[in-house]
């Protein structure tokens, strides 16, 4: 049997803490930001941790991911 691999796209959306949650990144953060607000630009940098019923569904293909 094949080793299990991670899935390719799942490595730059995710990060795994050091406690094992999984951080993710949000979303109109990568262009058109020039009519956005400063605030709305610093809120949509940060990384919330993903809710678990979502860790469990992609747990298969993050198995890999440290």
């Amino acid at each position: 049997m094949p080793k299990m691999k991670t899935h390719s796209s799942l490595k730059d959306r995710f990060k795994i803490t050091g406690t094992g949650k999984v951080k993710r990144f949000k979303a109109y953060k990568n262009h058109l930001l020039s009519h956005k607000s400063a605030r709305q630009k610093r809120v949509l940098g940060t990384q919330p941790l993903m809710a678990q019923g979502d860790v469990r569904r992609l747990q298969q293909q993050l198995a890999n991911l440290k």
